[in-house]
């Protein structure tokens, strides 16, 4: 595992197999492109939002912006999060300009809810989507950021959506950097509208899924 400096100056992590954690283009601006704005705030524009989802906590880096989101905007999250490889102390080594914060979201005990503030509470499952068991209509978001259908292409199954389409709240958005076509057909037919957007720099496109009402 070896630290990466992205095309916007800040780090990600790049595994022994060559996948980055985050996008080389740029890893701050992807996390806030396609998860805070495309995600969170489409979400709080069309009714509001309380809880989030997350597919791969990985860096931590979503985790992160989100909880500085909530307590620049007064609002009151709660991130539940689950990686089914979680970093020793490789995240350490990134600079993401808060590492109190990042050292709180990283030595939160795994599998209880913990009170990060007054605005962000988390809750960190090490497990895999396959096999956790979810909640029904609980989530308002769900960022979907495990790393690629080359890399993990279990992760991007019909099955997988559907799980998640079960989860969700009715206008719950989904959102993902990835656009391949065949992740797009899955989303679909698990039952989401899907729209694909221009994507974050260095990428031209971008998913985001809505339930219906």
């Amino acid at each position: 595992m070896k630290v990466v400096i992205t095309g916007d100056g800040s780090p990600t992590l790049v595994n022994a197999n060559g996948d980055s954690y985050k996008s080389l283009h740029g890893a701050r601006c992807e996390s806030t492109y396609v998860f805070i704005q495309a995600g969170l705030q489409c979400s709080i524009q069309h009714g509001g939002a309380s809880e989030i989802f997350e597919v791969g906590f990985g860096t931590g880096l979503n985790a992160l912006l989100t909880a500085q989101y909530a307590n620049e905007n007064n609002l009151k999250l709660n991130y539940t999060t689950i990686e089914a490889f979680p970093l020793a102390d490789e995240w350490k080594g990134l600079d993401y300009g808060d590492e109190d914060l990042l050292s709180k979201l990283h030595q939160a005990e795994w599998e209880e809810p913990i009170a990060i503030d007054d605005n962000f509470s988390i809750i960190k499952r090490e497990a895999q989507l396959q096999t956790i068991i979810l909640p029904d209509s609980r989530y308002d978001v769900v960022y979907y950021d495990a790393f690629g259908p080359r890399a993990q292409p279990e992760l991007w199954s019909l099955e997988c959506f559907q799980k998640l389409f079960k989860a969700m709240n009715k206008a719950g958005v989904l959102v993902t950097y990835c656009v391949k076509g065949d992740v797009r057909r899955n989303m679909i037919a698990a039952g989401f509208n899907v729209e694909r957007m221009a994507g974050p720099p260095g990428k031209r496109h971008m998913l985001r899924a809505i339930k219906p009402l």
